[in-house]
């Protein structure tokens, strides 16, 4: 889901952050947002309830409704149950190393390359498990590791915080390699522009010059809109 965040104010900033705070930091989407800072963002913009973090169960609630000043509920059952908290476990002799869990886990918990077999680091799985509909041949299991203990009880500050700073170091990666990436194509596109004729398999005449304006156009245009996007604009 998408938060509307067209003009927010420093109190609604300053009450997402406090939100934020509070949630269990596993970004299991399970709330119908992209992570927990989502959630908390519209939570503040009262664009979601406070009832949708199954993770949190209803200790989780009660914080978050402490802070907005906002009645207590019950968990939404559109969004899940609360239960024990629980570990990503790979059955290491059927993973093929598709390296899709890998791609797909929030906090970077899944060690492994392609064609190699995974394996998770037990504590920093969040038991998001969002690793489980990606896996193309069903190799990970999630095992209850906390007994009968549920929400906050499975759970602490300290691991959320950690969870968070794992999220928060993904995405500064994640940014920084598509920046890269993106970087890589604008020289490729560069160096081809420079020397369009060379890769121009057309015979000198009419027919070839209509092909150099035309690569030239369609390439001017993605370095142009590539660039646009590099800077932000």
């Amino acid at each position: 889901m998408t938060v509307h965040s067209v003009g927010i104010t420093p109190a609604q900033r300053a009450l997402a952050e406090r939100i934020d705070a509070v949630l269990p930091q596993t970004q299991c989407t399970r709330c119908g947002y992209p992570d927990c800072a989502s959630y908390a963002l519209a939570i503040a913009l009262a664009q979601a309830n406070i009832n949708q973090c199954p993770p949190g169960g209803a200790q989780g609630i009660e914080r978050i409704a402490q802070i907005t000043e906002k009645p207590v509920q019950f968990l939404s059952a559109d969004h899940g149950v609360e239960g024990p908290r629980a570990l990503a476990v790979i059955d290491e002799n059927w993973c093929i190393g598709c390296t899709l869990c890998i791609k797909a886990c929030p906090t970077d918990a899944i060690l492994g390359s392609n064609k190699l077999m995974h394996t998770v680091i037990a504590p920093w799985c969040t038991g998001c498990e969002l690793c489980l509909p990606v896996c193309p041949v069903d190799c990970i299991e999630m095992v209850k590791v906390t007994g009968e203990k549920t929400g906050w009880a499975a759970w602490s500050q300290a691991s959320a915080l950690a969870a968070r700073e794992r999220y928060t170091q993904r995405q500064i990666r994640l940014q920084q390699e598509a920046l890269e990436h993106q970087q890589e194509k604008i020289a490729e596109a560069e160096m081809k522009l420079g020397d369009l004729e060379t890769h121009t398999k057309v015979p000198s005449g009419p027919a070839k010059d209509a092909e150099l304006h035309r690569k030239r156009t369609i390439i001017e245009a993605a370095l142009a809109k590539a660039k646009a996007r590099q800077s932000g604009a």
